[in-house]
């Protein structure tokens, strides 16, 4: 049986967290814990359910995914973070794996992509 994976979404659009969280939750194998649609609550909803895998939009209000990303990685270090991000955004990407990131996943999304992406985070035992 495979490892549940605890994931907590962070993206300042809630359609952009359903469509993601419809993509999580259709494997079986990653259950969303919770969602923030900031860097700062992103922080709190990380040491609150402490998840195995976090998904970050890099642009947000308030505080942007890698602040937020180099926070987490310093409260839970072996939490995986995959950044979310547009195509044009190759810089902060950059940015977002030196603060810590794990990998990133592109929007829009495409479900094998995500997928294909966090399984190699989390390969099935």
């Amino acid at each position: 049986m495979a490892k549940i994976v605890k994931t907590l979404v962070v993206d300042d659009s809630a359609f952009m967290r359903n469509i993601l969280k419809k993509i999580l939750t259709s494997t079986g194998k990653f259950v969303v814990v919770g969602e923030a649609s900031n860097g700062k609550e992103a922080i709190e909803k990380a040491k609150e359910l402490q998840p195995d895998l976090i998904t970050m939009d890099i642009v947000m209000p308030e505080m942007d995914g890698i602040t937020a990303t180099r926070e987490i990685k310093k409260i839970l270090p072996n939490v995986k973070i995959v950044m979310c991000t547009s195509i044009d955004q190759e810089k902060k990407v950059i940015e977002a794996l030196e603060a810590g990131a794990d990998g990133y996943i592109v929007k829009p999304f495409q479900a094998q992509k995500v997928i294909e992406e966090l399984n190699k985070l989390f390969p099935d035992e």
